[in-house]
């Protein structure tokens, strides 16, 4: 029996996921795909879709068959011990400190390219940000569902504007090259589009909260990967025929660039608007998700009995409040710090694809017939996109450790009492 309330269908699903893989990528990553492979960017989103599609398939036979509030830790737990799930959910939740600093920073970011903002107004529209998460986070889940269709039709909007006021598909840029000489810089290119994809593993928070989870929640994971990334494929085909691409400076406003060109300096608004909406959105489905895997731990005895809670909405709200009030902590910290966009995005990452390694290995254990063999590939492909991470993966595999030391010293603690 479900916890949480079954509201959910499969149109909200695909609206709620779509928005969170969008997020802030739309606006930078099909021009940094482009600087780093050029047309043969155009053949690696279709490469990296057929490469996350066994990912999706996994998580979704995975939510139908366990939908659970608890999300990919729920899950790892049920494949390797409740130890396991402790450690990953606490691994899961080390990405607040780090993880959504940045993307507030990257939100605030459109609205500086209107006007000029001292440091204290960027911060106050942080924290007005998490403010409005913590309003949508206390309505039903079908409100947050509602904001963010809104927001994927706003985005897609957007990219059919461009097509149409940029003439779309050109006739001297045609939409798939010949490889040739270019298909050897396709793995770089992967390497920065595979975070587009980053955001399935909180969608599975949201599992328990479908009205028919064994159909509706694995056809919106799936429906929600393939709307995504036929969105940045797009925009890629636009970056690409109008080599809105190729420094830093260009790759960081290739969207605002194209539709100032084509639509006059007026678009600027438009973009501001667009560009913090889906920022918001992104950061909304990580935001709820959080909180329903602190109500989930709560609920099972694993926290503060305090945290499990529900408001008159049915709602997480106390655990809900207590993720907001983290975040703006983490948002004040990286204001006093003055720490980058890119080094908080960097300690992030790796946290993401051991998390997702994690997922896959529980499906190897939970799944059975076609699906474990699936599930085997994705273990496959994440573990090689954390060995591409280098020394960035160090975070991730130094905090899990760190978790794990401090696990046997509290274990050791409660047996000598």
């Amino acid at each position: 029996m479900s916890r949480l309330n079954k509201e959910l269908g499969l149109l909200q699903g695909i609206a709620l996921l779509s928005t969170s893989l969008l997020g802030t990528g739309i606006f930078a990553v099909p021009a940094l795909a482009a600087t780093a492979a050029g047309p043969a960017s155009l053949w690696a989103w279709l490469l990296l879709i057929v490469l996350v599609l066994p990912v999706a398939f996994t998580f979704a036979q995975l939510g139908r068959h366990f939908p659970h509030a608890g999300g990919a830790p729920h899950l790892i737990g049920r494949a390797f011990g409740a130890r396991l799930e402790r450690l990953v959910a606490f691994m899961f939740l080390a990405v607040l400190p780090v993880g959504l600093p940045a993307a507030l920073q990257i939100a605030t970011g459109f609205w500086q390219a209107l006007w000029p903002l001292g440091r204290g107004e960027i911060l106050a529209i942080q924290l007005l940000t998490l403010a409005a998460m913590l309003a949508l986070g206390q309505r039903p889940a079908r409100a947050s569902s509602l904001v963010q269709g809104l927001i994927a039709l706003a985005i897609l909007a957007t990219v059919a504007l461009i097509w149409w006021a940029g003439e779309l598909p050109r006739a001297d840029h045609p939409l798939l090259l010949p490889l040739d000489e270019h298909w050897p810089r396709i793995p770089a290119a992967l390497a920065v589009m595979f975070w587009c994809f980053v955001g399935i593993e909180a969608f599975t928070h949201l599992g328990e909260e479908f009205r028919n989870p064994r159909r509706d929640f694995p056809l919106a994971l799936l429906l929600g990967v393939l709307l995504a990334g036929g969105v940045y494929w797009a925009c890629s085909v636009a970056v690409l025929s109008f080599d809105a691409y190729g420094d830093a400076q260009r790759n960081a406003t290739s969207l605002p660039w194209l539709l100032e060109n084509l639509l006059g300096p007026q678009a600027k608004v438009l973009v501001a608007v667009v560009g913090y909406l889906a920022c918001f959105a992104s950061m909304n489905v990580y935001v709820q998700g959080f909180a329903r895997l602190i109500w989930s731990l709560a609920d099972e005895g694993k926290l503060p009995a305090s945290l499990a809670r529900r408001n008159r909405q049915g709602m997480p709200g106390p655990a809900l409040l207590l993720v907001v009030l983290a975040c703006a902590l983490c948002a004040v910290g990286a204001a006093v710090l003055q720490l980058s966009t890119d080094e908080l995005i960097r300690y992030a990452n790796g946290n993401f694809v051991l998390v997702y390694l994690l997922s896959m290995a529980a499906g190897v254990a939970l799944l059975r017939g076609v699906w474990r063999w699936v599930a085997v590939l994705s273990s496959l492909l994440c573990a090689t996109v954390l060995a591409m991470l280098g020394a960035d993966a160090l975070y991730a595999l130094g905090l899990l450790a760190l978790l794990a030391l401090l696990d046997v010293g509290r274990r050791r603690r409660s047996e000598m009492v």
